[in-house]
C-alpha cells in the first residue's frame, strides 16, 4: 500500500491535516515539538490501533477535545478510517465506508514499520522489546499467528491462575499439557519466521554496515532450555513457579539476541552503527512482509539526522532506493536530507528534473508543502 492522502482531525498537536503524499518518499522538516512525530504517530496508529509513544489513548486527542479521527486513501482509492470518542470509549473503524469491529481488519490492508529514537530499546529494553518487534512482523507474515498467540495467552493465564491458587493436580496437569502443546506450536512458527529474517538481514547489512555484515550472529531462544523438553523444564522448576506465582518457561519467554564475536551487539557498536543495524533489521522485516502480504509496508523514520553522519545517510539513501516501499522521514534540518534529495531527483531528457519525493515544513502543528526547485511527479 502507498498512502495517497492522509487526513487527521484533533490528533495530538496537529491542526486539521489533509495531505497528499508521494508514493515513494516524503520528507517532513520542522523544529522539535512542531508535530513531525505526531504525523508519524497518526499513520502508525491507523496500522496498529495503538501509539508508539504512549499507552494512554486519551493523550492522542488535541488538548481540551474528547475525540480524534485518522483516515487514509491509498493509490487505488481504498479508504481506511479510525475515530475514537474518549467520552464514550467508542472506536469506529471503517473500510471503504463499511464499519468493522476489529482493528486487525485495518492491519490486513496497511503494514507499518517504524524506526524512532525509542527503537534503541530493542537493544537496551530487554526481551520484551525484541519480542514486540518479532510479533509485529509475524502478524503480517504468518497470518494465523495472532489468533494462535491469543489462544496461547488465554491458556497461559489459566495456568498461572492454577499456580497462584494452588489448584488440584489434575486441573494443573490439564492446563500444563495444553500450555506445553501450544508453546511448542508457537515456537515452531516463530522459529521459521526468525530464520527467514536472519536469512534476509545480511543483504541490508552489506549496504548499511559492510564492515560487520559477516560478523553478526542472531540467536533465537525459544523460551525454555534447548536441551530439555518444556514439560521436563517445568517439572524440574515446579517449586520455583510456586514461589514466583507464574510460568517461568514457555513460548512467552522467547528472545532474540544479536551478537558480534559472541558479545552483545550494542556493546561493540557506536550509537550511529546501532541505528544502522536497526534500519537493516527493519528493512529485512519489511521485505518479508512485502513478499507474503498483498500490501507493501510503509516505512516511517523519525529524526533521520540523529546519530547518522553524512556518509551513513548516503548509505541509507542507497538502501532506501532498493527497498521499494513508501517512506516517510522526519528531520529537524533540511540540510541532513541532501543525500536523499540528490539521489531521489532523476535527471532526464523529457523533463529537466523529476523528483521522487514530496517535502513539507511542519510548524506549530501546521503542515505546508515546500515548492521545490524540482518538479514533483
Amino acid at each position: 500500500m502507498s498512502v495517497a492522502r492522509l487526513t487527521t482531525y484533533n490528533f495530538r498537536n496537529l491542526s486539521s491535516v489533509a495531505l497528499d503524499l508521494h508514493p515513494n518518499f516524503n520528507f517532513f522538516v520542522g523544529d522539535n515539538g512542531s508535530g513531525k512525530s505526531s504525523l508519524l504517530e497518526a499513520i502508525f496508529f491507523l496500522g496498529h490501533g495503538k501509539s508508539f509513544r504512549t499507552s494512554k489513548v486519551e493523550h492522542l486527542a488535541c488538548y481540551d477535545t474528547d475525540n480524534f479521527v485518522v483516515s487514509i486513501k491509498d493509490i487505488n482509492d481504498l479508504q481506511l478510517g479510525l475515530s475514537k470518542n474518549l467520552e464514550t470509549g467508542i472506536t469506529l473503524i471503517k473500510i471503504n465506508g463499511e464499519r468493522h469491529a476489529r482493528l486487525s481488519e485495518l492491519a490486513k490492508n496497511i503494514a507499518v514499520q517504524i524506526v524512532t529514537p525509542e527503537s534503541f530499546k530493542l537493544f537496551f529494553g530487554g526481551p520484551k522489546e525484541r519480542r514486540r518487534f518479532v510479533e509485529l512482523g509475524m502478524f503480517h507474515v504468518k497470518h494465523d499467528s495472532s489468533k494462535q498467540w491469543r489462544e496461547f495467552n488465554r491458556v497461559l493465564k489459566q495456568r498461572n491462575a492454577c499456580i497462584r491458587q494452588n489448584l488440584d493436580k489434575a486441573t494443573f496437569d490439564y492446563w500444563t499439557g495444553i500450555f506445553c502443546q501450544l508453546s511448542e506450536e508457537v515456537a515452531e512458527v516463530r522459529s521459521q519466521y526468525v530464520s527467514n529474517l536472519i536469512a534476509e538481514l545480511p543483504f541490508w547489512l552489506e549496504l548499511l554496515l559492510p564492515s560487520i555484515a559477516n560478523k553478526v550472529t542472531v540467536q533465537y531462544l525459544q523460551g525454555w532450555p534447548q536441551k530439555k523438553s518444556l514439560i521436563d523444564a517445568l517439572n524440574d522448576n515446579h517449586e520455583r513457579e510456586q514461589a514466583f506465582g507464574y510460568s517461568i518457561y514457555g513460548a512467552h519467554k522467547f528472545d532474540v539476541k544479536f551478537l558480534i564475536a559472541k558479545q552483545p551487539l550494542e556493546s561493540q557498536l557506536s550509537r550511529g552503527q546501532q541505528k544502522l543495524f536497526l534500519l537493516a533489521l527493519t528493512f529485512a522485516q519489511a521485505k518479508l512482509i512485502a513478499r507474503v502480504n498483498r500490501v507493501k509496508p510503509i516505512l516511517l523514520i523519525d529524526d533521520i539526522g540523529a546519530e547518522l553522519d553524512k556518509s551513513s545517510r548516503q548509505s541509507l539513501s542507497n538502501a532506501l532506493s532498493i527497498l521499494d516501499c513508501q517512506v516517510v522521514i522526519t528531520a529537524i534540518e533540511e540540510g541532513v536530507l541532501q543525500p536523499f534529495i540528490d539521489d531521489f531527483t532523476v535527471v532526464n531528457e523529457e523533463r529537466s528534473n523529476k523528483a521522487k519525493y514530496h517535502m513539507f515544513h511542519v510548524k506549530h502543528g501546521g503542515i505546508l508543502p515546500v515548492n521545490n526547485s524540482v518538479m514533483i511527479e
